[in-house]
């Protein structure tokens, strides 16, 4: 127990459950009733009661009129800075506001007293960053995968033309179908006009096998089977029987690498520089990837080695965080709509770590803001507007904006920080696994 005393007040700290700090706190009466007196006597001065003139009011009937407010405003105000002051000389570091709790008197009632209950920021003695050990993934952008791309890019643009044969791998195949379990028709089990692309994984693999190689007005039939995880569970586990009728086989056609491809995906240069301007992108979101993947890995090292306390008051506030940013996805406004607070509660107690971690590695190595790298992606943020100037020029015009891009620069520094002493071991990983974790 700490105990700290002044003239104008004592404060004594006990420590609770972790990170929860006790504070209690007394303030002489006398020193509150003076104050009081004397806001009273102000108060008086530019008084306005029925019958009194300004200022003429007398002190007793000044008191029974506004004794009350007074003395709520003075204890406030005596809690805040008596508060302040003792967090100050005890040397406390407090991670959320208090709790005020008013104490009962004693009999003299020569005190006013308060118990302030709070958490305090957990002390943190980072281990030796060379015992953190980092995968880092290394990936190159293989001519296979920029056609596979390419042709990702043409299958986002496919037309589909009516023909007159059997249906076979990626036709769609325009069905109506009427599904029995033991006999009985069940709920969900029946369909007019589908559009199935056969092949595509878009129904269970018996029904998409039953699809093949029946014409245009011919009939088939399927018996599935339902797996025991199935989203329905009401057919989980289940087999049922279907009769399915093609109405219509349409075969697919992709078009043509020109240059009306290449605008429609917004890529300049045409045709010619159609190859090129895909790596690019592809360049760019890979190097996104690696370094969210990189970030991920480094903190993974960084939290596994260094266990951390979490202060409530901040998980709760990165919970709200959360929940806000999920209502916004949502689109919508309404508090009642936003998710659990439970989902959130690991993520939330993930990133207060983080947070924690990251301001002591930036105290302990002195790790300042790199004014480059914040204008370097500044430029990156713009540089896909139209006019790319103009939108750096609104980033650096918006503080709130700015703020945000500075944090994750900071983050970032961070994070080449801890690779670069911490034990790297690269990982090399094919495009499309990577691309696809």
């Amino acid at each position: 127990m700490n105990v700290a005393t002044s003239k104008s007040y004592e404060a004594k700290v006990e420590a609770a459950d972790g990170l929860e700090r006790r504070m209690t706190i007394r303030v002489p009466a006398v020193d509150i009733e003076r104050e009081i007196d004397a806001r009273l006597v102000k108060v008086g001065r530019t008084a306005k009661l029925k019958g009194f003139r300004p200022g003429k009011v007398p002190q007793k009937v000044v008191r029974q009129y506004y004794g009350g407010q007074v003395r709520e405003e003075v204890l406030n105000d005596v809690v805040r800075s008596t508060y302040s002051r003792a967090i100050a000389d005890q040397n406390l570091n407090p991670a959320g506001g208090p709790r005020i709790e008013p104490l009962a008197a004693g009999d003299t009632a020569e005190h006013f007293s308060y118990q302030a209950t709070f958490e305090v920021y957990p002390e943190i003695t980072l281990q030796p960053l060379g015992e953190l050990s980092v995968d880092v993934p290394t990936v190159e952008i293989e001519e296979s995968d920029l056609d596979a791309m390419i042709e990702r890019l043409r299958a986002q643009r496919v037309t589909w033309h009516v023909v007159e044969r059997p249906a076979a791998e990626r036709d769609r195949a325009v069905v109506d179908f009427t599904g029995t379990i033991d006999g009985e028709p069940f709920q969900g089990g029946e369909g007019k006009d589908v559009s199935i692309v056969v092949g595509g994984g878009q129904v269970l693999a018996e029904f998409d096998q039953a699809l093949r190689g029946v014409a245009p007005g011919g009939m088939t039939t399927a018996t599935v089977n339902f797996p025991a995880d199935y989203a329905a569970a009401n057919l989980a586990g289940k087999t049922a029987a279907f009769a399915i009728t093609v109405k219509r086989v349409e075969e697919q056609q992709l078009p043509d690498l020109d240059d009306a491809f290449a605008t429609s995906f917004g890529l300049s240069g045409g045709a010619a520089l159609l190859r090129s301007e895909v790596r690019k992108n592809m360049e760019r979101e890979l190097a996104e990837r690696i370094r969210a993947q990189t970030k991920t890995r480094a903190f993974d090292a960084l939290i596994g080695a260094n266990e951390v306390a979490t202060p409530r008051a901040l998980v709760d506030q990165e919970i709200d965080s959360l929940q806000a940013d999920a209502l916004r996805q949502m689109g919508s406004e309404d508090p009642k709509q936003a998710p659990a607070r439970e989902r959130f509660e690991s993520l939330a107690r993930r990133r207060v770590a983080i947070g924690l971690l990251i301001q002591e590695l930036l105290k302990q190595h002195k790790i300042k803001l790199d004014q480059t790298r914040v204008d370097q992606r500044v430029k990156e943020m713009a540089a896909p507007y139209e006019k790319p100037d103009e939108a750096a020029q609104y980033y650096r015009g918006n503080r709130g904006m700015m703020l945000q891009i500075e944090a994750a620069v900071l983050e970032d520094q961070v994070v080449d920080f801890l690779v670069e002493h911490a034990v790297r071991k690269t990982q090399a990983l094919s495009f499309k696994d990577f691309m696809g974790a």
